[in-house]
């Protein structure tokens, strides 16, 4: 019986429309819940309540100015995350897509863990970025254009201590080095222990950024960071380390 009157009221049409729009709240409060907006979503609740009881109680002026408010709010709370909202589109862009990832063959990967290698012995800082399927040129900033064949010689020199471009990081496009001392976007994220500085935090933001992966080369210990994904994998050797990138740049399978 209830299943007939419900039958009734809805038509497919409008079952479609109610879990569309269910499925759009729900995204709206998990993507505000789950980045800075969770203070910003509590605010925007309690005005909308001031705002319902100013509705249903007439008060005329304050009604007016929450409309006229409104769409100045929508504006705002787009520039205010405006980071977060690129960064989920690129991600939605990437799930969406096939797949390709800028070609790297496996004597760069080497030439790469060669000079993590060396660096790491000497505990000389380095930070290198290695571009995948996601052009990150709009993301970093401050570059120098190098375009060079990536050898273990000049990745050694460019993050060599005194040097004018040791202070930043390198990005790798292909076969190529595009850019020294690139400026990343910082992580914001309160769970990197405090031994770990600038060039980590760094490392970890191009990740959450982007889909690129960055080898972080410690200059207080020596130590081999990669990270991926918005997550940092530490204290790796330089043959992990170059398995971790062969199974990453799709030259080898993630099983094997």
């Amino acid at each position: 019986m209830v299943f007939e009157v419900l039958k009734e009221l809805f038509g497919l049409r409008d079952i479609i429309d109610i879990l569309a729009v269910a499925v759009f709240v729900y995204g709206i409060i998990y993507f505000l819940v789950a980045t800075r907006g969770f203070q910003i979503l509590k605010a925007l609740v309690f005005i909308g309540i001031f705002w319902f009881v100013a509705e249903i109680i007439q008060l005329r002026t304050l009604s007016w100015i929450f409309e006229k408010l409104w769409t100045l709010g929508l504006f705002s709370i787009v520039v205010i995350f405006q980071p977060e909202i690129r960064k989920t589109l690129a991600r939605i862009s990437e799930r969406t897509k096939v797949i390709k990832f800028s070609s790297l063959e496996e004597k760069t990967i080497e030439r790469i863990v060669r000079a993590c290698r060396f660096m790491s012995d000497r505990q000389i800082g380095a930070l290198i970025v290695i571009e995948r399927s996601q052009d990150i040129e709009d993301i970093v900033e401050g570059c120098v254009y190098i375009d060079a064949t990536v050898s273990v010689e000049l990745l050694i020199t460019i993050f060599y201590p005194m040097t004018p471009l040791h202070d930043g990081a390198v990005v790798i496009k292909g076969e190529r080095i595009a850019y020294a001392s690139c400026v990343l976007p910082l992580s914001k994220t309160a769970d990197l222990p405090k031994k770990y500085g600038t060039r980590h935090r760094a490392a970890l933001g191009i990740s959450e950024e982007s889909d690129a992966v960055a080898v972080v080369v410690s200059e207080e210990t020596g130590e081999i960071s990669l990270a991926v994904e918005g997550k940092l994998e530490r204290n790796l050797d330089p043959e992990i380390l170059r398995d971790r990138l062969e199974k990453l740049m799709g030259l080898k399978d993630e099983g094997s």
